[in-house]
C-alpha cells in the first residue's frame, strides 16, 4: 500500500528514536520498579558482558534484565490505559493489572535462573 509503512526517511527515525526517549523518561520520571530494575539493569548488564564466556552466555546473562525493562514499561503502558478507560475498580481491569504484573514477575524469575544456571556451577 503506498504511503505505509516505514522507509527510512531520517525524520520518521529520528521522531522514533524520540518518542522512545519520552516513553523512558515517563517511566523512569513516574514508576518507582521501573527506576528499581533499570538500576539492576545498570549492574547487570555490564556484570553480564564480563562474566559471560562467549557471545551465547553474555546473550543469556543480558537479554533477560533488558526483557525486564521492556516489560516493566508495557506493564505501565497497560496500568495507564487501564486507569484511564476505567478509572473505578473493574475485575478485568483488575486482570489485565495483575497480568502485565505477572509478566514481569516471570521474567525477574527468567534472570535469576540465568544467572544461576550460568554462573552458580562456576562459583559452587
Amino acid at each position: 500500500m503506498p504511503g505505509s509503512g516505514f522507509r527510512g526517511n531520517p525524520r520518521q527515525l529520528w521522531n522514533a528514536f524520540r518518542w522512545s526517549m519520552k516513553g523512558l523518561q515517563a517511566g523512569w520520571r513516574h514508576e518507582a520498579s521501573f527506576r528499581l530494575e533499570a538500576m539492576l539493569a545498570v549492574v547487570l548488564v555490564p556484570l553480564g558482558l564480563w562474566l559471560g564466556h562467549g557471545p551465547l552466555e553474555k546473550i543469556a546473562l543480558v537479554l533477560p534484565a533488558v526483557l525486564v525493562l521492556s516489560a516493566e514499561l508495557l506493564n505501565s503502558a497497560i496500568e495507564a490505559v487501564v486507569d484511564k478507560v476505567s478509572p473505578d475498580f473493574h475485575e478485568l481491569a483488575g486482570r489485565a493489572k495483575d497480568m502485565g504484573s505477572a509478566a514481569v514477575f516471570l521474567l525477574l524469575l527468567l534472570t535469576v535462573l540465568c544467572w544461576g544456571l550460568i554462573l552458580g556451577p562456576r562459583w559452587f
